[in-house]
C-alpha cells in the first residue's frame, strides 16, 4: 500500500520579505536627504566663515562680494541694488521683489559699521542706511578747521578706510555738504552755501586725487543749512549739521539722478 505523502507545510513568514523591502526602501530615503541637508550646511558654513572674515580682517572675499554687489559672476548673479546703473539687473524672485532695497544695504551698512567702528565710537563718523543709499555722515568739525574746507590730514586714516569701501562697489556717489544756519562771511566764503559746496569739492578731490576714487563716479551737492539733521537752537545740534555726507547711492536713488532720457513730448493738439 503506497504511502500517503505530507501536506505541503505553508509559509506564515512571507511578509518578512515585503517588511525587509520597505524598511530597505525607508533607509535609502532618509541616507538621501540626510546627504542633502549635509550640503546645506556646507555652503552654509562656508558663506559664514566668508562674512566673518571680511568683517574680522577688512576685506571681502568674492563670495561676500557677490552678495554685497561688487561682483557679478558668469550667471550675472549679484546684489541688483547696490550695483551700479549701468550694469545689468538680475531677476528677482517674488520674496525679494517686496524689499529689494533695504535687506542688502544693511549688510553693506554693516560692514562699514564694522571698519569704522573705533570712529563712529569717537563721534567723528555716523553710518545709516536710508531707500536711497548708504549714509556715511563726516562730522565737519573733525575734518576741517572752522569757516574753511582745507580737509586735516589726521583724519586721512579714516579717509582711507572710507575709500577702501568704495572702491569695492561700483555705485555712484554723492558728496553732500551741510553747515549750520550761522551766517559766514570771511575772506574766503560769502555764504553758507558756498562753504558746504567747497567742502564737498574738497573730499570729492582728496578720494580721487589720494584714493583713486573713479571722479566719473561722484557728484558734488552743497545744501548749506536747507537740511539740517538737527535743531539749529543749540550748540550740540549746530555741531551735528556741520558735516559732509558720502552717498553710497541705490539703485533707487539713481532714479531722481540726471541722466535718464527725458519723457517723449506729446503731441500738439493745437491751441493758441
Amino acid at each position: 500500500m503506497a504511502r500517503r505523502k505530507s501536506a505541503a507545510r505553508e509559509n506564515h513568514d512571507r511578509w518578512l520579505v515585503s517588511y525587509a523591502d520597505l524598511v530597505t526602501l525607508l533607509f535609502a530615503f532618509f541616507v538621501v536627504m540626510f546627504a542633502s541637508t549635509q550640503t546645506d550646511k556646507t555652503r552654509a558654513k562656508q558663506i559664514s566663515e566668508a562674512v566673518q572674515k571680511a568683517l574680522h580682517e577688512g576685506s571681502t572675499p568674492p563670495k561676500v562680494a557677490a552678495i554685497l554687489g561688487g561682483t557679478v559672476d558668469d550667471k550675472g548673479r549679484g546684489n541688483a541694488m547696490l550695483r551700479g546703473p549701468a550694469l545689468s539687473q538680475p531677476e528677482k524672485t517674488p520674496e525679494l521683489a517686496a524689499f529689494p532695497h533695504a535687506l542688502n544695504l544693511a549688510a553693506a551698512g554693516e560692514l562699514l559699521r564694522s571698519k569704522l567702528a573705533r570712529e563712529i565710537e569717537q563721534g567723528s563718523v555716523e553710518v545709516h542706511v536710508e531707500e536711497r543709499g548708504i549714509i556715511i555722515g563726516l562730522n565737519a568739525a573733525v575734518f576741517f578747521p572752522s569757516g574753511g574746507d582745507t580737509i586735516d590730514e589726521r583724519v586721512y586714516p579714516t579717509t582711507a578706510k572710507v575709500a577702501a569701501v568704495l572702491n569695492q562697489l561700483p555705485n555712484a556717489l554723492r558728496l553732500e555738504g551741510h553747515t549750520d544756519s550761522l551766517p559766514i562771511n570771511n575772506a574766503r566764503f560769502r555764504s553758507n552755501w558756498e562753504l558746504s559746496a567747497a567742502r564737498s569739492i574738497a573730499m570729492l578731490r582728496l578720494l580721487n586725487e589720494r584714493y583713486g576714487v573713479d571722479r566719473r563716479r561722484m557728484a558734488v551737492v552743497g545744501y548749506a543749512d536747507t537740511l539740517s539733521a538737527d535743531s539749529n537752537d543749540t550748540e550740540a545740534g549746530r555741531r551735528k549739521n556741520r558735516r559732509v555726507d558720502i552717498v553710497i547711492v541705490s539703485d533707487f536713488g539713481m532714479r531722481a539722478e540726471p541722466g535718464q532720457p527725458p519723457p517723449a513730448p506729446t503731441a500738439d493738439k493745437g491751441g493758441p
